[in-house]
């Protein structure tokens, strides 16, 4: 993951910082932004992929126009996904010592599904 990077659109935003000393990670949205630890960047990443798999593998049970919620968790991590399989908003909970949440809309968390799945560096 070079050393430092930023990736943004409309309503969201990622940073990287490999050399900051304990938040290495941003996860941002328009009027909001969070500083994250690799960990807890580390493992957004790995729930915000299993959550878009899970919203694709629900596709198929669903009747036509029927919205969904869909929720995973880890250690200090809570996520969920709401709407319909191909176009969904998210919402995460960092449930560590700061705690924080934050949420983007349904365009921006498919604009951001894609450029953190792009991330080549984990």
């Amino acid at each position: 993951m070079g050393e430092r990077f930023t990736k943004e659109g409309d309503g969201w935003r990622l940073g990287w910082d490999a050399t900051a000393p304990e938040y290495c990670g941003l996860l941002g949205g328009s009027n909001w932004a969070v500083e994250v630890t690799k960990d807890e960047f580390y493992t957004f990443r790995r729930l915000a992929m299993e959550i878009s798999e899970s919203m694709q593998a629900i596709a198929c049970e669903l009747m036509e126009d029927e919205r969904i919620t869909c929720e995973v968790e880890a250690n200090h991590l809570w996520i969920e996904a709401d709407g319909f399989p191909e176009a969904y908003s998210l919402r995460f909970i960092l449930k560590s010592g700061r705690q924080c949440e934050g949420e983007w809309d349904v365009e921006a968390t498919q604009q951001m599904l894609q450029a953190i799945f792009h991330l080549t560096v984990f």
